[in-house]
């Protein structure tokens, strides 16, 4: 996993050059954005419980057939192991976010994911879609725009850290 800082490190090595112009500026914003950053991940990190919950039972709704016998989500076991997995996904989403950076998410979270979930008969639209409902939630946590659950936020716009963490969880669905 590369934070924002080692990603330029890196690349001003490999051209074997110093820190400057639009990198130094990059950095710069960074740091300046680096409380609403925090409170964002703070967010979706005290949130994480209801919104997996909320996404479970919306995909459930969407497709009851998912809880009948025979289904993905049928008995306990299956309904934990769904629960789990969206917890998963969304603890990597706010690493990611955290670092400015998805190598994280992808190296240790969507590498064969896909695969594992096919190998399982995990049915991937159903998946897909508990991914999309995770993401609205995020996003309005990120943007405090989740009903009846207000908080106080850094001062400023987080428009940007919102299309970041939608960016994370398109990567999450397009690997599913």
């Amino acid at each position: 996993m590369l934070d924002a800082f080692s990603k330029v490190v890196i690349q001003s090595d490999a051209k074997a050059a110093y820190i400057g112009g639009s990198d130094l500026t990059a950095l710069k914003t960074f740091i300046s954005e680096g409380n609403k950053r925090l409170d964002s991940v703070n967010y979706i990190a005290s949130n994480a419980s209801c919104i997996v919950s909320d996404a479970v039972s919306g995909m459930i709704c969407e497709n009851p057939g998912l809880i009948a016998a025979g289904g993905n989500c049928y008995t306990n076991r299956r309904m934990a192991a769904c629960l789990r997995d969206g917890e998963i996904i969304l603890r990597y989403v706010s690493y990611a976010l955290l670092a400015g950076d998805s190598s994280v998410l992808e190296d240790r979270c969507l590498n064969g994911l896909k695969e594992t979930y096919i190998a399982l008969g995990v049915p991937t639209n159903s998946t897909a879609r508990a991914v999309a409902i995770m993401k609205a939630a995020a996003v309005a946590f990120v943007t405090n725009t989740a009903s009846q659950r207000k908080v106080e936020v850094a001062a400023g716009d987080c428009s940007a850290l919102a299309a970041e963490v939608g960016t994370y969880f398109d990567k999450v669905e397009s690997s599913i």
